[in-house]
């Protein structure tokens, strides 16, 4: 089974990020055929900074390895090392109506935030398709917010092989249901670009800082507190399991503790979670050649898969003579 993510090196990893679809990759090396790359050219529909994408791509790198890619079980890349994906993205757009990129939601919801609109944000969609259609990918792993992205790719490519032939595998998404939407400081669905997120990496005062501006109900010491519409309690359930969990649902419960006990907490469970992630950082943070030379490979690799997919559609639709 051939499961595929990617992700934007729009600014730092975070735990959205992880729970949302690093984990699931990660999980997936195990016994799967794993595609995992990072999406610069969508970047650039959020960072005009060619300077700042180089150094954001580079860190995303770093990141993703830290949190245990490996780029013997996957294969792992940057996307614009494999050029193909905007030639199919063209001929994607063929079979795209304007109607179904204009119902997308997050084009929508970008937009009606003041994001300023170009084709590129609009046709986000077909390329997001022709990263996922290139490579055969049978199961994406997503968030909740991404759900109807993998739907578009499947209308997008029953309409090419309706024309075709069955050549573009229909992929499938997969979502965990206990992390559909991590919620963000503001209870929103956490997102670099509403600026709500909890960061991977990072000082841990800076973290805490953070975690103690989550919004939370007004509610006295003394009384017991709601948990299930918690927004500090929905992220930390995200890491704990079992007797950890129930013991923070009955502290909840209780009564005699602030929200501020609970950002506390949250604080000291997520620092202790990604503690050996942060030291395998660190050690590619001191070696980014080893880096730059992974995403080499990687790209390689890829190519290696798209290449046949790219020739057969060159020539069903008569661009190879």
């Amino acid at each position: 089974m051939r499961v595929f993510t990617g992700i934007q090196p729009s600014g730092d990893l975070h735990i959205g990020n992880y729970f949302g679809s690093i984990k699931q990759m990660v999980d997936a090396q195990q016994d799967s055929d794993t595609f995992a790359f990072i999406a610069n050219y969508h970047a650039q529909t959020s960072v005009s900074d060619g300077k700042r994408l180089s150094e954001l791509t580079m860190q995303c790198a770093t990141d993703f390895l830290a949190l245990g890619i490996d780029p013997n079980k996957s294969t792992f890349w940057v996307q614009s090392d494999v050029k193909e994906v905007l030639e199919l993205y063209w001929v994607l757009s063929s079979f795209t109506p304007m109607g179904l990129l204009e119902r997308a939601h997050s084009y929508k919801d970008k937009t009606a935030r003041g994001q300023a609109t170009n084709h590129s944000l609009f046709s986000y969609p077909v390329l997001m398709a022709a990263d996922i259609l290139l490579f055969g990918s049978e199961i994406i792993p997503v968030g909740k917010d991404q759900i109807q992205h993998v739907e578009i790719a499947r209308d997008i490519a029953t309409k090419f092989n309706n024309q075709y032939g069955d050549i573009l595998v229909i992929p499938e998404f997969r979502v965990q249901e206990e992390v559909q939407t991590v919620p963000g400081i503001d209870g929103q669905k956490m997102s670099k670009s509403y600026g709500n997120i909890v960061n991977i990496f990072g000082e841990e005062k800076k973290q805490m800082k953070t975690i103690k501006k989550i919004v939370t109900q007004n509610v006295a010491m003394e009384e017991p507190k709601e948990f299930e519409n918690c927004n500090v309690y929905n992220m930390a359930k995200l890491f704990l399991e079992g007797d950890n969990l129930i013991a923070l649902q009955d502290r909840y419960k209780k009564g005699g503790e602030g929200h501020g006990h609970f950002k506390i907490y949250l604080g000291e469970v997520m620092w202790e979670y990604f503690r050996e992630f942060r030291e395998k950082r660190e050690y590619y943070e001191n070696n980014q050649d080893e880096v730059r030379e992974i995403l080499n490979m990687g790209a390689l690799k890829a190519r290696e898969v798209a290449m046949p997919m790219i020739e057969k559609i060159r020539s069903v639709t008569g661009i190879s003579y």
